[in-house]
């Protein structure tokens, strides 16, 4: 760093490199509509979960804390991206960007120990339903979901830490939506090995080790329903669980495939299709959760349904 170095003071949000200048008010209003229907449409959900006292149950409980975590990602990751295209604003200060990046792995982190409850309350209510109502309490769901919340910035705190060890120098431009661990690393200065391996672990711990027993939780939950005797009851809990599967893996295997790209030989992400493909599973989860977990459920539709009846 002694020659022809300067100190990196902030970053500049490059976001998809190969937009070209016209289209960017287009994206930015895109961009505004999508984070607008997804605040709405989970805060909706945490209301209904709030006045509706047949709603507070362990599920629902879980639900609710997934709801929380996609709008505190979402409200993190782009409002910046939007302010990029609307105003052209692509700076963004070197302290906020680190807070920027612990954040969005925070939730990256949290989003998996939710999927981690989510499967552990499926398995016990399918595998174990007489011992379910014992088991998964609402007193036990909201200490799992206390202890995810605060467990969850372990995780991007490892990097943290190692990210103090560091300096930037030279380019500055981050070539993603958002600050995240992949990008500042190609940023850089000295020996990026260790910083990179290290998180790479990281992430992969925080992806597979929940992955895994989600994996194991739904071999259980099949082997199960195929001992109902009622149809009925076997094609609902097939289709729950289906439901759940899509969302879990779009979650998990785009995640891999960009985390991993780097450190697989022969495994190569142009710029655009990383950035396109993590655009993809941050934000269309978020936007189609409400509707995936919340909104097909008897409970919700009832109180749906019933609510102008109520006021008449």
């Amino acid at each position: 760093m002694s020659e022809n170095y300067t100190e990196v003071s902030a970053f500049l949000i490059v976001g998809f490199p190969g937009l070209q200048l016209e289209h960017f008010h287009t994206v930015a209003w895109f961009l505004f509509i999508l984070y607008v229907t997804t605040v709405v449409g989970n805060l909706v959900l945490v209301v209904m979960f709030a006045l509706e006292h047949s709603l507070q149950k362990p599920m629902y409980i879980i639900m609710v804390s997934l709801v929380l975590s996609d709008v505190g990602f979402t409200t993190v990751a782009l409002p910046k991206l939007i302010a990029r295209y609307w105003w052209n604003d692509a700076s963004i200060g070197f302290y906020t960007c680190h807070f920027q990046r612990h954040m969005i792995h925070y939730f990256g982190s949290l989003n998996s120990l939710i999927m981690l409850t989510m499967a552990m309350d499926r398995y016990l209510a399918v595998c174990f339903p007489l011992r379910y109502p014992m088991l998964m309490t609402a007193p036990t769901m909201t200490i799992l979901t206390v202890f995810s919340w605060l467990v969850a910035h372990v995780f991007p705190g490892v990097t943290s830490i190692n990210f103090t060890q560091i300096s930037f120098c030279g380019s500055n431009e981050i070539i993603q939506a958002f600050c995240d661990t992949l990008s500042l690393t190609a940023l850089a200065c000295g020996d990026k090995r260790y910083l990179s391996g290290a998180s790479y672990a990281t992430a992969m711990f925080i992806l597979l080790v929940p992955l895994g027993f989600v994996i194991f939780s739904y071999f259980c939950i099949i082997i199960s329903v195929f001992h109902m005797t009622s149809g009925q009851g076997r094609r609902k809990t097939l289709s729950t669980c289906a439901t759940q599967g899509c969302i879990i893996s779009i979650y998990y295997i785009p995640r891999f495939f960009v985390y991993s790209a780097p450190h697989i030989p022969n495994m190569q992400m142009t710029s655009d299709s990383r950035i396109a493909t993590t655009f993809f599973y941050s934000f269309f989860p978020p936007l189609i959760n409400p509707f995936v977990y919340c909104l097909r459920t008897k409970e919700i539709k009832k109180t749906h349904n019933t609510a102008p009846l109520t006021q008449r």
